[in-house]
């Protein structure tokens, strides 16, 4: 595997040595943090999903008045081609569109797209096994359909985060709950019902596949949660392109179902490795 000092990048228009990737100051990104982006898993040099990803990418792009200066097709040789300079087995491929150069520090101009390819580590099986405890924040992200490049509250929590022992931050607001900063959130009812919330959030493509196998083994819902339901959970998970399904025992001081990850959610963590490995398969053989 190459160190990260041996990866490469694109950077504005052509790919680059990792090391040598640039933005100037005046980039909007830096100026107010006003950019989209999104995060594409890797495995075994297989993109997973792409075509989701990048209709997400388009549509948050679109959303925040930004032109992707290269077409499906463009981007879509551009990831092929780090994928096959940079031979990462395992990877997150993060594309970024930025505000670009601005003139005045506010008006966007034309964007600046960056793509790099780092390692990536899903959660180990100690950890999928114990569960993760979390903490709830009075909070709901702007523009939430977006996938932005401002995380300024995720990030501002970290220190409170870290203090009350909590992995995460779910997000609930007048006491509907909404998201993680970067995962969906989803509990599991006494009848094992599987429910995720319908507003104020950003679907992910995890999420969405989750859903999908859901609804093969269980009664689904999408609607809105109250904070009190989640605490009566018999079970609870998140969802993200990096954790996959990881169960939820804790919630603020209040320990969920058995205080131990329940068959629902590790059914489901199996169900979505299954799919991914069936996704590999069908592109190796392409």
């Amino acid at each position: 595997m190459p160190s990260n000092d041996k990866l490469f990048a694109y950077n504005l228009g052509q790919i680059v040595p990792l090391s040598e990737a640039r933005l100037h100051v005046s980039d909007l990104s830096v100026q107010r943090g006003y950019g989209v982006f999104d995060f594409v898993k890797v495995q075994q040099g297989c993109p997973l999903f792409l075509d989701e990803y990048l209709d997400r990418f388009y549509q948050s792009a679109q959303l925040m008045h930004l032109e992707v200066p290269l077409s499906r097709e463009e981007l879509k040789q551009v990831i092929a081609d780090l994928i096959e300079r940079n031979q990462l087995p395992e990877a997150g491929m993060k594309m970024i569109l930025t505000g670009g150069y601005s003139e005045d520090g506010f008006t966007p101009m034309n964007p600046n797209l960056l793509i790099t390819q780092l390692p990536l580590t899903l959660p180990s099986p100690e950890k999928v096994a114990k569960g993760i405890p979390i903490m709830t924040h009075d909070y709901v992200r702007e523009v939430p359909e977006v996938k932005t490049i401002n995380y300024s509250m995720g990030i501002r929590l970290l220190q409170e985060q870290k203090a009350s022992g909590a992995e995460e931050v779910l997000y609930a607001k007048n006491g509907i709950v909404s998201e993680f900063p970067r995962c969906n959130f989803f509990l599991v009812t006494h009848d094992d019902t599987v429910v995720t919330p319908a507003k104020n959030i950003l679907k992910g493509i995890t999420r969405k596949n989750v859903l999908t196998l859901a609804g093969r083994r269980y009664k689904t819902e999408v609607r809105d949660i109250r904070l009190e339901e989640v605490l009566q959970a018999k079970e609870c998970f998140l969802t993200s392109t990096t954790k996959r399904v990881l169960p939820i025992v804790r919630v603020d001081d209040i320990l969920i179902g058995t205080g131990k990850p329940g068959e629902v959610s590790l059914q489901l963590l199996q169900d979505l490795v299954d799919l991914e490995n069936e996704q590999v398969a069908a592109l190796k053989s392409k």
